[in-house]
């Protein structure tokens, strides 16, 4: 078991050595839509890369994820195989969302050294893919919102 300053200093720890082995800009919040973003999740249980989409106005959600949802069959089949698309996602902190993610599928936990490379690579290889699947979409998704 950690203290809270040891888990809180392993958590940095992570996100350092992450940004250190794949120095590399990543689209996340840049994506000119706001409250759709693009995340790495890493706890105790797993490792995720995510699309979240959480405005607000729950039009604007519903809009946005009805919107990726008729670009399923081409990221599913062009970029990330075993996407999952949750529309009622529920956030540690209570909050629903609607999230499109892919899971890490090998051991993980953020506060053991020995699983992280496995999710350096995972997170590298998903969100490149999910940028890439954004980057070929962009503006057939932001359609339904200008």
């Amino acid at each position: 078991m950690f203290s809270k300053e040891e888990s809180t200093q392993l958590r940095k720890l992570f996100w350092t050595s992450f940004g250190k082995s794949f120095p590399r800009k990543w689209i996340l919040y840049n994506t000119q839509i706001k409250d759709f973003s693009f995340k790495f999740v890493a706890n105790k249980k797993q490792a995720m890369v995510c699309l979240d989409i959480e405005a607000f106005d729950k039009g604007k959600n519903k809009l946005l994820f009805d919107q990726i949802l008729e670009l399923k069959s081409n990221l599913v089949e062009d970029y990330i195989p075993d996407v999952i698309f949750d529309e009622l996602y529920l956030l540690e902190n209570g909050k629903i969302i609607h999230r499109i993610y892919v899971k890490y599928n090998g051991e993980f936990n953020i506060h053991n050294k020995d699983t992280w490379q496995g999710a350096y690579l995972f997170f590298n290889e998903a969100m490149n893919q999910f940028e890439l699947f954004y980057e070929d979409f962009e503006d057939f998704i932001k359609q339904v919102i200008y």
